[in-house]
């Protein structure tokens, strides 16, 4: 399986987390669309199907990953 880069992953999850928090719900009370859409994405990144089994492996990788010395190194990651 493919995995994510470190910064990207890290990014990720972070927004996932700041939209979880911030967003309004849905219409009927789920995660509103780009909460949703940053479940998907971490769920594809990770190879898992549910959003908390998702964020567990992305912190089990995170945790796992050298950091980066120079942040111009890291790729970009469009979310928005």
């Amino acid at each position: 399986m493919l995995t994510p880069h470190p910064a990207v992953l890290r990014r990720l999850v972070e927004a996932y987390e700041a939209s979880a928090a911030c967003e309004p719900a849905d219409d009927a009370g789920g995660p509103g669309p780009r909460t949703r859409d940053l479940a998907y994405t971490l769920c594809v990144s990770t190879g898992t199907r549910d959003v908390r089994h998702a964020l567990e492996a992305a912190r089990r990788q995170l945790g796992a990953a050298p950091v980066l010395a120079s942040v111009s190194a890291e790729p970009a990651l469009a979310v928005d």
